[in-house]
């Protein structure tokens, strides 16, 4: 591995890398204010777009097609399987990230704005064609956003204290996106700007953007050692490399992908809720609220159990509670039941969101981190826009249940893989 030294060519690296941890001591209590405040925001209004409500709702509404469904997901999932790979090149020789954060996040912003206002302003076919090509560019900066940030978090939060910032960053979020989501019902219902939908997303861009504005605050400390800079091409040849060297690794990448590809299932549930119980305004905003707010609350007792277990304890009790959670809603007579499947898939799919993007940062090396980040997203995203596509295709020939069932399916061999191939990498000796 190549990589460039401190700065300083007095400084040993040993000192140097002391000289940074009390750098992020010094800063953490700003840091983690910054990114609780960032979170609070910002995932406020993203899970309006997460959620598997209101855009799966959206372009079942522009099309009357489940495959329409299925390929705007799959689109978004394919700019993420695209893109982390080229963020680790542009980072991983960079001393300090957040300005390509900034950035970044910016353009991911402004395909919120063009969702909603091509809802507003376009007629169906051509709204529902905008939304895709936006969906698909979302997801190709929030695939190079996910790499930054997460190596972002890696610096300025010590290991032992990300669980529980996460946990309590998502659970803040969660009670104001509850509200924000039952706020988008009403919007709906009552066809808000002429589009409610379109209004809905309109308000995840606000939020969103104040959201980012919070990471100015930031104090980002200079890496004491970084990669050389490297060209694409030359980086993705060493990746194959970078799987062999870790077994345990691999399977974590094995494990994420084929949990990820229960995904699937995601814009389905409420054609599947719909087909249990009567889905209007009002039921899409309580179920949007019950499935954020559990995944929010969910994350801060994840988080906590995170911090003291580690990470590979808790992707494995939330796989594991999605997949129950997925089968009451094969299951569900009415919307009570329907209601508490919500519950159950909101905290599980959180839960597992949350600790297979936190897993990562706890295997290897810092240089190499950015590319470790990159290629277990790649390969996750990879499924992820294969399964909605494939989700697409079986609920049009075979129906929504059996798209469910092939969903938990993808999950349980997830969970197994990690349970039974996956070592826990804090007990691994530490690397700088």
């Amino acid at each position: 591995m190549s990589t460039s030294p401190a700065p300083s060519r007095v400084k040993s690296p040993e000192a140097a890398e002391e000289e940074f941890h009390r750098e992020v001591e010094s800063q953490l209590r700003r840091n983690y204010a910054a990114h609780l405040a960032h979170g609070l925001l910002g995932q406020t209004g993203f899970r309006l777009i997460h959620a598997p409500t209101f855009v799966p709702d959206y372009l079942f509404a522009l099309s009357g097609s489940e495959l329409a469904v299925g390929a705007g997901r799959a689109l978004q999932s394919l700019g993420m399987f695209l893109s982390p790979v080229i963020g680790a090149t542009f980072i991983e020789h960079r001393r300090r990230v957040l300005p390509t954060g900034l950035l970044v996040g910016g353009l991911m912003r402004v395909q919120l704005l063009g969702i909603a206002l091509a809802g507003l302003l376009l007629p169906a076919r051509e709204a529902l064609v905008a939304t895709w090509i936006f969906l698909l560019l979302f997801g190709f900066f929030l695939g190079i956003q996910g790499v930054v940030f997460n190596f972002l978090v890696s610096k300025v939060i010590p290991v032992h204290r990300r669980g529980v910032l996460l946990g309590v960053r998502n659970a803040l979020s969660g009670v104001t996106a509850a509200g924000v989501g039952a706020l988008g019902g009403v919007l709906v219902a009552r066809h808000a700007l002429g589009n409610g939908h379109a209004a809905t997303f309109l308000l995840a861009f606000g939020l969103t953007t104040l959201g980012l504005a919070m990471l100015l605050f930031v104090r980002e400390p200079a890496a004491p050692v970084v990669r050389r800079s490297s060209a694409l091409l030359p980086r993705v040849r060493e990746l194959p490399g970078l799987l062999r060297a870790d077994p345990g690794y691999r399977r974590y990448v094995l494990g994420r992908a084929l949990g990820t590809a229960g995904r699937m299932a995601m814009p389905f549930y409420i054609l599947h809720a719909a087909t249990r119980t009567e889905i209007g305004g009002a039921q899409l905003g309580l179920l949007t609220a019950a499935f954020v707010l559990a995944q929010s609350l969910g994350n801060l007792l994840w988080g906590i159990a995170a911090d003291r277990r580690g990470f590979r304890f808790t992707i494995a009790l939330a796989l594991g509670l999605w997949m129950g959670a997925g089968l009451l809603l094969l299951a569900a007579q009415g919307f009570g039941t329907v209601f508490l499947a919500y519950l159950g898939l909101g905290a599980g799919a959180g839960g597992f969101q949350m600790s297979a993007q936190n897993l990562v940062l706890e295997f290897g090396s810092r240089p190499d981190l950015p590319m470790r980040i990159a290629v277990a997203s790649s390969v996750a995203e990879l499924a992820g826009a294969l399964a909605p596509f494939a989700g697409g295709l079986l609920a049009g020939g075979w129906g929504v249940p059996v798209v469910i069932v092939v969903a938990v399916a993808c999950q349980a061999a997830g969970l197994f893989t990690i349970v039974l191939g996956v070592d826990e990498p804090r007990r691994r000796p530490r690397s700088p």
